[in-house]
């Protein structure tokens, strides 16, 4: 594995949250001149908020200027006093420059944080305390100052436009041929197309994990390598999520044509976490992790395989390092032999 991306996973149950916001710090601990922090998710318990805010303190103390922007239900400003949201009222005792970005429709889900644009932290891994300790996630770690100057790009695209609609729109270029990040919406299509691709030309082996495979290009691929039964192909969903998503595909008439490819492909490769239905004061235990690998081309970030990830602020890096993907379908099996068969509907 190249000694510039650093892969770390996480499985329900498998580490404690104070571990998690260790990691964190230390991260941060290592900015010397500037923190660029886009977080969809930001609600921690008073230990972990304690970890991660002293780490960010420390930041200021030492000079670094810390830039935070994360997703809201409004585009105002955060007012003093905050309201009454956790996330928002962390981030407002916090020695940050920060801004909400409105959230409807497309979300800012992005969980990446750039360090002296020289090193970026992403991943699917919100921060939250049942992230970091009921979840399935992948953290990625690339120290290459060529993909932190795309994310520099595309979070001043977010901190300049406020809006999730005008961002992605940087160029996937490739690091040496090992890594190259994607961003959404500006590349929404263009990233699942090339997911597609991959997937469609792999030989010996196919892994997933994606908390929804609804986008039109994957899902159709997918199906069809698997009726031709010409490649290894496996993964795992969170089976919850996905009969939410054909309750809501039988309300706008798409379960006709995206039910049965969805059938095919749920039918035997795939298996599926049985989550807790989301809701305030529920344990969020999602299987959350979003992997792509084909071959020895691993895709890991925040995209979940989704029309509605395309449309989202979303990031992915594309890594050509055959560590890395065996690493990342190891994971894969694990997570895929802890649960059941998806349990679909008929169409």
């Amino acid at each position: 594995m190249s000694e510039r991306i650093e892969i770390r996973t996480l499985t329900d149950g498998g580490q404690q949250p104070a571990e998690i916001a260790q990691a964190v710090a230390e991260f941060l601990d290592g900015a010397e001149r500037t923190l660029d922090l886009a977080q969809y998710d930001f609600k921690l318990g008073e230990g972990t908020a304690t970890i991660v805010g002293d780490a960010i303190r420390r930041a200021d103390a030492r000079g670094v200027r810390v830039r935070f922007v994360f997703n809201v239900d409004y585009a105002n400003p955060i007012p003093v006093p905050p309201p009454p949201e956790p996330d928002v009222q962390l981030i407002a005792t916090l020695p940050v420059e920060g801004k909400p970005i409105a959230g409807v429709p497309d979300l800012m889900h992005h969980k990446f944080v750039i360090r002296d644009s020289e090193s970026v932290w992403t991943g699917s891994m919100n921060w939250t305390d049942d992230s970091w300790s009921r979840q399935e996630n992948v953290i990625a770690i690339v120290h290459s100052p060529a993909i932190a100057k795309a994310y520099d790009l595309d979070f001043g695209q977010l901190w300049t436009t406020g809006d999730v609609e005008q961002t992605g729109f940087v160029d996937p270029r490739w690091d040496d041929h090992l890594v190259r990040v994607w961003f959404t919406p500006g590349h929404g299509e263009d990233l699942s197309a090339r997911i597609a691709k991959l997937i469609r030309r792999a030989r010996k082996r196919v892994r997933i994990c994606s908390p929804l495979i609804t986008t039109g290009p994957v899902l159709g691929t997918l199906a069809q390598v698997i009726a031709d039964g010409t490649v290894d192909v496996a993964g795992c969903v969170d089976a919850t999520q996905v009969r939410e998503v054909i309750q809501q595909w039988r309300a706008n008439s798409n379960v006709s044509w995206k039910l049965p490819l969805l059938q095919q492909v749920m039918a035997g490769p795939f298996t599926g976490k049985v989550s807790t239905p989301y809701g305030d004061g529920t344990v969020h235990d999602f299987m959350h992790a979003k992997i792509c690998v084909c071959d020895d081309t691993a895709f890991v970030g925040s995209f979940n395989l989704s029309r509605s990830g395309e449309r989202n602020a979303e990031n992915v890096l594309e890594i050509q390092d055959a560590a890395v993907a065996d690493r990342l379908a190891a994971f894969v099996d694990s997570v895929r032999s802890k649960y059941g068969p998806v349990k679909l509907p008929p169409a």
